[in-house]
């Protein structure tokens, strides 16, 4: 299903809902299966957790990042490299883009739009429903409107990233699911994957048959085992 996507997936979401560690996991399966594969860390607002931090680790899978335009990983400059637009316009890229938290992460993407062809984007948003200000269908909408207008871009499916870390249990992931479709039947936006991580969570066959859209399973990769 990922291949099926649109050719540029933007990756947005609440703080703390897990946009970056679905982003990166979801780049690493796309690398797979494309021959040319970008991500490109627009996060600017959090100075925690952004892709940029695992570069190495995703050039060592062939995966282009493109980030801050400054080649110190702790520098907290909101600088962005002139090189994200190339893969906007080279349709020979699949691209994935993360962006930062919020509507404010958001506001990036209007620099943008004259490079973007909208008929290109798949906006992904990312929802954990143990997160204060996506923990219900009304604040999961507010959200969304607020990311559609401070982007400019519509909303095309959702994440169910609903977790409680290492103390994620099948349960948790099956409360985000029906959240989700009560928003699902409110705005007519599905979800596209339902998240867990294989560290955790081990029913895949059960959860498969329970949930909205494709299982994705997932690795850590932003956040250590002690964390």
């Amino acid at each position: 299903m990922i291949k099926d996507d649109k050719r540029i997936r933007m990756i947005t979401g609440y703080y703390g809902s897990g946009k970056t560690e679905f982003a990166l996991n979801y780049v690493s399966q796309l690398a797979k299966l494309s021959k040319r594969t970008a991500l490109a860390d627009l996060d600017i607002v959090n100075v925690f957790f952004r892709s940029r931090e695992r570069a190495l680790m995703m050039e060592d899978m062939g995966i282009e990042v493109i980030s801050s335009s400054l080649t110190q990983d702790s520098s907290d400059m909101p600088a962005l490299s002139s090189k994200i637009v190339k893969p906007f316009r080279d349709h020979s890229y699949d691209y994935v883009v993360d962006l930062g938290g919020s509507e404010i992460g958001a506001n990036v993407l209007g620099r943008f739009h004259d490079d973007i062809n909208p008929e290109e984007v798949d906006f992904l948003m990312v929802v954990n429903i143990y997160r204060p200000e996506t923990n219900s269908v009304e604040e999961i909408c507010k959200q969304m409107e607020m990311l559609e207008q401070k982007s400019g871009y519509k909303i095309t499916g959702f994440v169910n990233n609903s977790n409680l870390i290492h103390e994620t249990i099948l349960e948790n992931i099956l409360a985000g699911d029906e959240l989700l479709r009560e928003v699902t039947k409110k705005t007519g936006v599905l979800v596209r994957y339902t998240t867990c991580m294989l560290e955790e969570v081990s029913e895949l066959e059960e959860l498969s048959k329970r949930v909205q859209g494709e299982v994705f399973p997932m690795h850590y990769k932003m956040r250590e085992s002690w964390m």
